[in-house]
């Protein structure tokens, strides 16, 4: 494990702002680090609220989108909202239909056959908008490299909005509008928008076109909040905004679908960690497993005992998804050991019989395990599919425009993406991968990273330190939960390890000057024996509160464990 620091924030702002706030010159440096330097910027970085959002209509197309979709309104147009089987596709898809049906539209949704019609707009789907009326098609998160298929649409004398956020090609498809921040003609401010805050805008231009408030949307914002979270999107701008408020709604009054994919738990402590971890995994196993389409029904149900029995459906789905996720890991684990281990820049395994809706989760445990750029394949329809997986620093997306004349198609983002190739191509295009790897890639990221925001001495931690920490929240990508090191610290002797595997560590560590405090190194057995055999020890970690048999404690979460080097701190400071 690698540690690095960010960069010191200035001195006279991490001051200045100290002042102007009332906080400690800790606080007021994570700030500064994170490009928050005056009353005002912080006032919105704590406050988020409706009057932090862009102006929908400075999005390009969305004029064109607006009256079309009025249009079909003022008709009696049938219209078919249309989106990817992933948590953002069917999250902005309930959203979509949920409102439009809202103002009278007369409205159904088709998701794509993961197995049957693959990732995106389909022909399918255009043929089922044909086949039952429909003259309007809004699709949601896919639709920006669609060319053929958008012409085929306009062909059938279908008119077609899209609503994307992934990166265009060359060519824009044949559409009334194509809404996406990441067009470079687009003007609006903000570009990292997942699918359903694509939607979201959308929704939020219709309603003030009909003269309404912004405020009686809040109850469509935790749909974003769980897409904003599923699709690890920064939280950042915009999305930070979208996902404090959806979070509040979650927390307060969640929509029937959701509270019942909860189950017992009580929803007001949710944080985005939950949504990632506990509620996408849900909503994403209808369409890993079965069909997406049953993860839209459970959140536009308004029934409460239908809502109860489609999340008891997808649970099971959710655990059949686990035990395949389980078993082709296993498997992958063991092809890459009889080659000899992973390839030294790349990490890429094929199955023909390999379940491609738990591809991608494979993919990001071996990418866990080996830290290399991942790709694993499974066959489909006689071609082969991949999920793609990249380390921290590297974009994947890139590298394979980079071997795109090997594919049929590909699309995703920085992380992670999906492609499609002729099995006849495949080793082929495994080499250039590899080459096109080893040739971008900067040796030091493929070192699992720890980012350090700075020093922390176990004195220096406090109850109001923490309180003012988790006004940092919602934690995730572009805003990630402040990271400090303390050293040396001492194990003081109660490290043991704990879960039903024995894989987590338990311990606690003093520091002079400062009380002893508990931490939990999560996978972290195997630091044991550093602790108990080092005496002067330097630890990464972040400030969580423990709750346990009605105490409440502060408690360190450990990054990262290694001996203390005296030589190192003056090489890092």
């Amino acid at each position: 494990m690698r540690w690095t620091y960010r960069p010191d924030p200035d001195p006279q702002a991490t001051a200045s702002l100290a002042e102007a706030l009332g906080v400690d010159r800790v606080i007021a440096g994570l700030l500064v680090q994170r490009g928050i330097d005056s009353f005002e910027a912080a006032h919105r970085f704590f406050r988020p609220s409706w009057e932090h959002l862009h102006d929908p209509f400075l999005m390009a197309g969305m004029e064109e989108a607006v009256m079309r979709i009025g249009h079909a309104l003022a008709n009696g147009e049938r219209i078919l909202v249309y989106g990817d089987y992933d948590v953002d596709g069917t999250s902005s898809v309930a959203l979509m239909t949920a409102y439009l049906r809202s103002v009278g539209g007369e409205v159904s949704y088709y998701i794509p056959d993961r197995y049957k019609e693959g990732y995106g707009l389909s022909i399918q789907g255009i043929d089922f908008a044909t086949d039952n009326g429909m003259g309007l098609i809004i699709a949601l998160d896919c639709g920006v490299k669609a060319l053929e298929q958008a012409t085929y649409a306009k062909a059938q004398g279908i008119d077609l909005i899209i609503c994307d956020h992934h990166r265009p090609g060359s060519q824009l498809p044949v559409a009334v509008a194509v809404l996406d921040p990441k067009r470079e003609d687009c003007p609006y401010p903000y570009k990292e928008l997942c699918g359903c805050g694509v939607g979201f805008k959308l929704i939020q231009a219709l309603h003030r076109r009909q003269g309404r408030e912004d405020g009686e949307l809040l109850p469509y914002l935790d749909l974003v909040a769980v897409a904003i979270a599923a699709d690890i999107v920064p939280l950042t701008g915009e999305n930070r905004v979208l996902s404090a408020l959806g979070l509040e709604v979650i927390r307060m009054n969640p929509r029937l679908g959701l509270r019942a994919l909860m189950g017992e738990t009580e929803p007001h402590s949710l944080r985005v960690s939950d949504l990632v971890f506990r509620i996408a995994p849900r909503l994403n196993a209808a369409g890993r497993m079965e069909h997406g389409e049953q993860a839209v029904r459970l959140l536009v149900e308004t029934d409460l005992s239908l809502a109860g029995e489609l999340a008891s459906r997808i649970e099971t789905l959710n655990e059949e998804r686990r035990e395949t996720d389980r078993q082709i890991t296993a498997e992958a684990l063991e092809q890459i050991e009889q080659q000899g281990g992973a390839r030294p820049y790349t990490t890429v395994v094929y199955h023909p019989d390999w379940h491609k809706g738990v591809i991608g989760i494979v993919a990001s445990r071996l990418m866990e395990t080996y830290y290399r750029p991942t790709l694993v394949f499974t066959k489909n329809g006689g071609k082969l599919v991949a999920s793609a997986r990249s380390v921290r620093g590297f974009d994947i997306y890139q590298a394979l425009e980079q071997c795109s004349d090997c594919l049929e198609q590909f699309g995703g983002h920085m992380y992670a993406a999906g492609l499609t190739l002729d099995p006849s191509r495949f080793e082929e295009f495994r080499d250039r991968f590899e080459e096109v790897v080893r040739l971008g890639i900067e040796p030091d990221l493929l070192r699992p990273e720890v980012q350090i925001d700075g020093k922390l001495p176990l004195k220096g931690i406090t109850p109001k330190l923490l309180r003012i920490l988790e006004q940092f929240a919602p934690f995730g990508p572009g805003n990630p939960r402040p990271v400090f090191a303390a050293g040396p610290v001492r194990d003081t002797g109660y490290a043991r390890k704990v879960g039903s595997d024995g894989d987590h560590l338990k311990f606690k560590v003093g520091q002079e000057g400062a009380p002893p405090y508990a931490g939990i190194g999560f996978g972290m057995a195997s630091k044991l024996g550093l602790l108990k055999s080092q005496d002067s020890l330097e630890l990464a970690f972040s400030l969580e509160e423990n709750r346990w048999n009605g105490r409440v404690e502060i408690q360190l979460k450990a990054k990262d464990i290694r001996p203390w080097d005296p030589l190192g701190q003056l090489m890092n400071h």
